[in-house]
């Protein structure tokens, strides 16, 4: 295997990638949307890798590196870990190719994914669930390899994985009837960044290649301001299939060559665009799906004009999250406040709060009061959501002038995180 620092996807890779996965994925539309068209003035395409078998690109890497595998390797079939997309992809391939497989997953992973890796890898696939996070997982899997031989296959750093990938450049290249100026690549290990760069900076160098990370787990972008492969200590996991600590050797290599621009959008962000396309245009993402989008709003001015595609990497979205999803949006957009308020002990206080602080549009969403006999004051925990984020200095003000003691929590994130 070439060293990491050597490697770079050839054309002649990459197309005997899209061979191997002939007959075994769907060739995802290229699709313009004409909502985001008209809200940045530009032409978006979106390349819908949501609509794929697994619902996420995942199945292109992983089925390409099975299909490299010999007869003999073959034999003691494969093993990989993964809390979702890279599982459901790695899953199929078993189940195509008649071979054995074990998926570790974490003990937290939700029954909505273990269920779908089941149900892709029918009687070909076992699912073993050991440890609380994804890095247990992972360790156990290539525990399993070394002990019984079982072909270790890697979520992104992996060449065969990585020329996997890249095949939706050439998809997007083969259907687009425009030069594309821009396209916005959601980053997570970065093996499809690297791949998709790879394809574009060989076939299309005009295009300008921006990855998009989740702020809360910058990886790929900290290692290139670092120069080398960093290893973040803390991420915020909320979005999954792109919140990694420690990006690829490969794909860290390739993404320091063809990666223009790499932006982080900020969570709640995020959330609101997976509001948007729903409510929009019913199309259903999850966090990581909705990142490329995301980015957009960044990239208002250099875009208008353009030709723009933004990947559309996956749709394994669990309905559950869908509180939680709202929830960080309306606190992005300064919509959803949370206070402790002090409420004096007597009858009419809550009354008095709603009738003289309370705005003709602004509504409680969370109360949580406990009566103390022995004090003057009780605190009350409130969760205030308002309909325009200007009206939460009239909120504020109307509080100190009715003379209710109170703390924001919004803003400190110790208290915010154990009450809410």
């Amino acid at each position: 295997m070439n060293s990491p620092i050597k490697y770079f996807p050839r054309l002649q890779e990459i197309n005997r990638a899209k061979i191997n996965l002939n007959g075994i994925i769907m060739q995802t539309p290229l699709q313009k949307n004409i909502n985001l068209s008209d809200e940045f003035g530009a032409n978006i395409l979106l390349k819908r890798e949501d609509l794929q078998i697994v619902r996420s690109y995942k199945l292109r890497g992983a089925y390409n590196k099975i299909a490299h595998l010999t007869t003999e390797e073959l034999k003691n079939g494969v093993v990989c870990a993964s809390a979702g997309n890279h599982a459901q992809g790695v899953a199929y391939s078993c189940q195509k190719l008649g071979i054995k497989g074990k998926i570790y997953m974490p003990t937290t992973t939700p029954l909505q994914k273990i269920k779908q890796v089941k149900m892709f890898g029918k009687e070909f696939v076992e699912v073993v669930l050991t440890g609380d996070t994804f890095d247990d997982a992972q360790n156990s899997a290539v525990e399993d390899s070394i002990k019984t031989g079982m072909a270790f296959i890697h979520p992104f750093d992996d060449p065969q994985i990585i020329e996997g990938q890249a095949t939706v450049a050439l998809e997007i290249l083969q259907d687009s009837k425009e030069q594309i100026d821009f396209v916005f690549i959601p980053i997570g290990g970065g093996g499809l960044a690297a791949g998709m760069g790879a394809y574009f900076k060989q076939v299309s160098p005009q295009t300008k290649i921006i990855g998009v990370e989740p702020a809360g787990a910058a990886s790929m972008q900290k290692s290139l301001e670092a120069g080398k492969v960093l290893e973040l200590k803390n991420i915020d996991k909320f979005v999954d299939g792109a919140a990694v600590q420690k990006v690829g050797e490969y794909t860290f290599e390739i993404c320091k060559q063809v990666v223009d621009h790499i932006i982080t959008v900020p969570e709640g962000r995020i959330c609101t665009k997976i509001l948007d396309l729903y409510n929009q245009d019913a199309i259903v993402l999850e966090p990581a799906g909705a990142l490329s989008i995301a980015a957009l709003d960044f990239y208002k001015d250099e875009i208008k004009g353009k030709n723009v595609v933004c990947v559309v990497s996956g749709s394994n979205n669990d309905i559950t999250r869908t509180e939680e999803i709202k929830e960080r949006s309306l606190l992005y957009e300064g919509l959803k406040h949370y206070f402790i308020v002090r409420f004096p002990q007597r009858a009419g206080a809550l009354r008095t709060f709603v009738d003289v602080v309370l705005g003709p549009t602004d509504d409680i969403t969370h109360f949580q009061y406990s009566k103390k006999t022995n004090r003057e004051k009780g605190p009350a925990v409130i969760g205030i959501e308002i309909r325009n984020k200007e009206d939460f200095n009239g909120l504020v003000q109307r509080m100190e002038e009715n003379g209710f003691i109170f703390e924001y929590l919004n803003e400190n994130e110790n208290l915010f995180q154990v009450l809410i």
